[in-house]
């Protein structure tokens, strides 16, 4: 093999390390406070009409059947394509909130471009399931409870 053959072989070898380098490097900055996708409980799914139809009070009813019907049923998010969020409806309970992993942003807003983040999964389901959306927050159906859905933030 000839000597400018072999160097330029060996320099897009380098390259192309340094352009995978480039591309995995991103997801492990972590600098800044951390984002955590947070669920907590905002009522159950049936029970909310049955208690309150026979309280006497049908406006109520109306609104948890309307909130609970407009909630995304979490059987239908892939754990692969949601992982933040598919983590924190696994840490949450009926009586209490769970959260994901936490991410953080890094510096400057790269790590964005190049990494999957709880603000990419709350866009996709408001793009997906508008009706479940509530301001910055997205109302899911888990195992007969609905949770309200929210990026948060810890210093």
């Amino acid at each position: 093999m000839r000597r400018v053959t072999r160097n330029f072989l060996l320099a897009m070898g380098v390259l192309a390390v340094l352009l995978l380098a480039l591309g995995a490097l991103p997801g492990y900055l972590t600098s800044g406070d951390p984002y955590y996708m947070t669920a907590t409980p905002v009522g159950e799914a049936g029970n909310a009409t049955a208690a309150n139809a026979t309280a006497g009070t049908a406006t109520p009813a109306r609104t948890a059947t309307a909130a609970s019907a407009r909630a995304v049923d979490a059987a239908n998010l892939s754990e692969r394509r949601y992982p933040y969020t598919t983590e924190a409806l696994e840490n949450a309970t009926a009586d209490s909130a769970g959260r994901s992993s936490a991410y953080y942003r890094g510096p400057v807003g790269i790590k964005g471009a190049f990494t999957h983040s709880p603000f990419d999964e709350r866009d996709a389901l408001v793009q997906r399931y508008s009706g479940a959306a509530d301001g910055d927050t997205v109302r899911v159906r888990s195992d007969g409870t609905v949770y309200r859905l929210a990026v948060t933030q810890q210093a």
